[in-house]
């Protein structure tokens, strides 16, 4: 009898550990499946897609709007994954603008000065020159007779019109203006007709102000004045009274897209772009 009690305690035992060691087992499989669902799951995960486009800032000089704007319609259709911006204005509100941390990729100025200190600072990855340009004194068509364009100084011009109002880029900060104070000052006539200037924030503006009348005489590029019907070039300024215009064009130390920057650095330089900087009165740099 006692021993069949223990044999049945026995028995009792031996089937409790049994059900202990399937339910560890079972929890034991759950946990397996779970983690490698969680390792399937992961597997499958689709790769995140990265955006091939790029997107650059261009800051260049107002005078270029033009040229420029037909450039960038071209480069985007030959390279449709870069999307180029340009912030145009004076060359020297640009140069402030990117001293102050603008984030721009590349700059195109009107004049050596505000590349060279942006240059003096660190801030340039490359660089070089792009085009030339020409100072004209031009008029507007229905305050000033086109005859002018015979006088032979630009002291009989300014005597013989006796402008109110003469348009100017502010010399401080505009290239086009810096050149116009370097004629007047040349020649002697800063100081005589001094009551005369307008000052405009770009050449641009010159340009405006002397289409609308503002200004019967006003100084901007050959560039600037071809790419207008309602003024006149009155004069072609010798280069020998003013600094070369040049146009240095270059890539920023700090830009995000230096391989995007690049190309388009080297479609403005392209032999390509000749006839397309003549038709707008530049000439391409030697």
């Amino acid at each position: 009898m006692i021993r069949t009690l223990r044999r049945n305690k026995l028995t009792v035992l031996c089937t409790m550990l049994l059900i202990i060691m399937l339910v560890i087992g079972g929890c034991s499989t759950d946990n397996n499946q779970h983690n490698n669902v969680n390792a399937e799951q992961k597997t499958i995960t689709p790769k995140e897609t990265t955006d091939e486009s790029k997107q650059i800032l261009v800051s260049a000089a107002a005078s270029l709007s033009v040229v420029l704007d037909d450039i960038i319609t071209q480069f985007k259709a030959e390279h449709d994954n870069i999307d180029v911006d340009v912030n145009y204005g004076s060359s020297g509100t640009l140069q402030k603008q990117i001293e102050q941390g603008a984030p721009v990729d590349l700059f195109i100025s009107a004049g050596m000065k505000q590349m060279t200190a942006l240059d003096e600072q660190g801030l340039l990855e490359s660089s070089t020159q792009l085009l030339k340009n020409e100072l004209v004194v031009i008029g507007n068509r229905e305050l000033v007779d086109v005859a002018l364009a015979e006088q032979t100084s630009l002291a009989e011009l300014l005597n013989q019109v006796n402008p109110t109002h003469i348009a100017i880029g502010e010399p401080d900060t505009v290239p086009a203006g810096q050149y116009a104070k370097q004629v007047l000052q040349h020649l002697q006539l800063w100081d005589v007709w001094t009551s005369q200037y307008v000052n405009a924030k770009d050449v641009r503006q010159v340009l405006t102000y002397v289409e609308q009348g503002n200004a019967e005489l006003g100084f901007v590029y050959l560039s600037d004045a071809l790419s207008s019907n309602k003024v006149n070039i009155i004069q072609h300024i010798d280069p020998a009274t003013h600094d070369p215009i040049t146009y240095p064009v270059a890539i920023l130390k700090n830009s995000k897209q230096i391989e995007a920057a690049q190309l388009f650095f080297d479609y403005l330089l392209n032999e390509e772009r000749t006839v397309l900087y003549e038709q707008n009165g530049f000439k391409r740099a030697e």
